[in-house]
């Protein structure tokens, strides 16, 4: 076990599974103390379990005003500090406009963009006062450039391109970094609908990466010394040529 984030805190949303898990197990294995935090208490606790004594759980539903609310200062009195967050959680919708449902829209903007939002702005301060912090945003290769075929979810990782690098300069004096990470097509529960055979063959394609590839390149990502910082980190399938 490595020792790159010892004495230190991360917090990690949408946890349970895909690359939120693989970032907690690699962060804990670098001898961080994680939260994991996610909406489902029963994954929660199994994992915590699992993973051992430096694993600790929020139950926290993103969608809800009030329990995303309560996250960062329940989180606090708990731990007693935030040195890494990890703004992991998300939803997807592909295909045409008019394929989806302004309900589907709401809830993808509420939980890629506004959740993001909420989630930063209540550590902020607590990252001001101690003068250090990294955030870490999971974006997506679809918030650089105009992806047609899955119009509303691109226009909210654009969205968060936005957010991140603007949180990035205006953060940087106070010592806190700010990046975000933009993976192409990740096996993950937002695959969760594609026939088996064909995430298997475009696994064996290249057309995907793993989970943990994107867990890998945020240690990289942290690990930096303080002077530097990885704005934004693309990771491709080999077999990707969308873009």
């Amino acid at each position: 076990m490595g020792h790159l984030f010892e004495a230190k805190t991360a917090v990690v949303t949408g946890a349970a599974s895909g690359i939120g898990l693989a970032t907690s197990k690699a962060l804990l294995a670098e001898g961080a103390r994680v939260v994991l935090v996610d909406r489902n208490e029963g994954a929660m606790r199994d994992l915590a379990a699992e993973l051992g004594p430096n694993c600790l759980f929020q139950v926290t539903d993103l969608l809800d005003p009030a329990s995303c609310a309560r996250m960062v200062p329940e989180i606090l009195a708990a731990v007693g500090q935030i040195d890494i967050l990890h703004c992991n959680a998300g939803t997807y919708i592909g295909g045409d406009l008019s394929e989806t449902t302004p309900e589907a829209i709401d809830r993808m903007l509420n939980l890629n963009v506004n959740a993001v939002m909420k989630n930063v702005h209540a550590a902020v301060p607590h990252m001001i006062e101690r003068g250090v912090g990294d955030i870490v945003v999971t974006c997506s290769v679809a918030g650089h450039f105009p992806t047609y075929w899955e119009p509303v979810y691109s226009g909210s990782k654009w969205a968060i391109t936005s957010f991140v690098q603007g949180m990035r300069r205006q953060l940087l004096p106070h010592g806190i970094r700010v990046a975000q990470i933009s993976p192409g097509p990740v096996v993950s529960a937002l695959l969760a609908d594609w026939p088996a055979e064909n995430l298997r063959k475009a696994r064996e394609a290249g057309g995907l990466i793993e989970p943990e590839d994107v867990a890998e390149a945020i240690v990289f990502m942290l690990s930096r010394r303080r002077a530097v910082t990885i704005r934004d980190m693309i990771i491709l399938p080999s077999n990707f040529d969308r873009v």
